[in-house]
């Protein structure tokens, strides 16, 4: 990209560097995560103060288009992720809907026997095997979310299905289950080595921690699903409606 700015020009210094730093909040490099110039070395290119690169840099700080970290340097905002809570269904489906592109970074299923907590929420006896999936999904700058699934075994997965598709499609087309009612929990935790290491990410990070069990039509658990996002990529939205009289 060519850095110039018009110093006959009328509009002010200060304005001509935020449009120039707006083009190169739209440059897929630094989309990507590389670095802006700093500011002693975008000051000498153009020929102007620190003090009217750093009122520009703070203007779009201020706006969340960029980020400044001490003894890192400033780059583009990740724009965060924002899910609803009616619309549990189908993650990967609403993102697609916002234009974003899901990435399944890995997807592990296993067999393992069912803790006190799993049995708890599938209400099915502790020890008895259930498949437990691992998804760990993000978009082309790295990971956001690691979900992980235990299912009751009533419902017939054998761990071979393709879960790179929607789930609840393949549950329902395959093994006539239906997702009708999800009960969730939302907490913050920080996150600790493991979660920092998938999530790309430093220790003691927030992070939005979530519990779901869903259930079919009948009101029968069959899915007992975490989740855990990256709280500075991710928002979880709610629509609240008041009833009638209340």
């Amino acid at each position: 990209m060519h850095l110039r700015i018009d110093h006959s020009s009328p509009v002010p210094l200060h304005r001509q560097v935020e449009l120039l730093l707006r083009e190169m909040i739209e440059d897929p490099v630094y989309k990507q995560g590389k670095l802006l110039p700093k500011e002693v070395d975008l000051a000498k290119r153009l020929g102007i103060s620190r003090n009217t690169i750093r009122q520009a840099t703070n203007k779009l700080v201020n706006e969340n288009l960029l980020i400044r970290k001490k003894g890192v340097g400033t780059k583009v905002s990740v724009k965060n992720v924002t899910t609803h809570l009616n619309s549990w269904f189908s993650f990967s489906q609403e993102m697609h809907d916002q234009g974003m592109k899901l990435i399944n970074y890995n997807i592990e299923a296993r067999w393992v026997a069912a803790s006190a907590e799993v049995a708890l929420h599938l209400e099915m006896k502790e020890g008895k095997e259930v498949l437990m999936l691992e998804r760990l999904r993000g978009r082309t700058n790295g990971p956001f979310v690691r979900f992980i699934s235990f299912f009751h075994p009533r419902i017939g997965l054998t761990g071979k299905e393709d879960f790179s598709q929607h789930l609840y499609e393949i549950l329902e087309t395959q093994y006539s289950t239906v997702p009708s009612i999800s009960k969730e929990e939302i907490k913050a935790i920080l996150a600790d080595k493991e979660l920092a290491g998938l999530l790309n990410t430093e220790i003691g990070a927030p992070i939005l921690f979530r519990k779901r069990v869903v259930s079919d039509p009948g009101n029968r658990p069959f899915e007992y699903n975490v989740g855990y996002y990256r709280a500075d990529r991710f928002t979880y939205a709610i629509d609240i409606k008041r009833e009638n009289g209340q």
